[in-house]
């Protein structure tokens, strides 16, 4: 399996399990805000965007069916990131999905109480995003690329 894959399957199955678990009603529609740091026309953030998608939709989450996605795309403007977690928190979503550190700090200082999973943030115990990887504590959540003990070799 494809890194891509792998991470756009383990996203889904991150945001999709919290979403499955709420006994509701099977035809109501569910809300993910998706914060993206990359441009909207950037081939990698799309790639990203696609294996998410393509994740929620392996655990039966299909946009504009049982699912409605927000997509915010800051393209790496700091006011962006403000202006677009204030918005999407605004929608009231069941999840978020932050890409990068600076998503995960702009919805973070919006919301204490939603869920936030995070793709692509380096050092997420360092930057005070979770209290550690195994136990994250609060509503913060994700997946690192980042090993301290193989940091400093």
């Amino acid at each position: 399996m494809k890194r891509r894959e792998f991470v756009g399957l383990a996203v889904g199955a991150g945001v999709g399990w919290p979403l499955g678990a709420w006994a509701q009603p099977r035809n109501k529609m569910r809300r993910l805000g998706v914060l993206m740091a990359s441009l909207a026309s950037d081939g990698e953030g799309q790639k990203r965007a696609a294996a998410l998608a393509q994740g929620l939709d392996a655990l039966n989450w299909r946009d504009g069916g049982n699912l409605s996605i927000d997509w915010r795309w800051a393209g790496g403007d700091p006011a962006l990131f403000q202006r677009y977690a204030a918005e999407m928190v605004a929608l009231g979503p069941e999840a978020l999905v932050a890409e990068a550190s600076p998503s995960v700090e702009a919805l973070r200082q919006q919301t204490s109480t939603i869920p936030i999973v995070f793709v692509i943030v380096t050092d997420p115990v360092g930057q005070g995003f979770v209290q550690s990887l195994a136990r994250p504590g609060g509503n913060i959540t994700g997946f690192s690329n980042y090993d301290p003990p193989m940091a400093g070799k």
